[in-house]
């Protein structure tokens, strides 16, 4: 009988932006997000850095990404 060899493989680190080195996000067996990072820091991170597609059609977007709250109307 042959016995498989047990390797120990590393998985190569992808290339990351610098504000998120070192994140390691993973999904356990019950299908829960389990990361090495805050949640919020990482939330802050998608917010300032990527668009949302679907918000790119408000007319009010533009002000949102600025950070400007929009007027209420009457």
């Amino acid at each position: 009988m042959s016995k498989k060899n047990k390797k120990s493989e590393t998985k190569p680190q992808p290339k990351v932006h610098k504000e998120l080195q070192g994140l390691d996000i993973t999904i356990d067996q019950f299908g829960e997000i389990k990361a090495n990072m805050d949640i919020e820091k990482l939330n802050e991170f998608l917010d300032k850095n990527v668009d949302d597609k679907k918000l790119a059609e408000r007319d009010d977007y533009e002000d949102m990404k600025k950070g400007d709250k929009p007027k209420k109307g009457k």
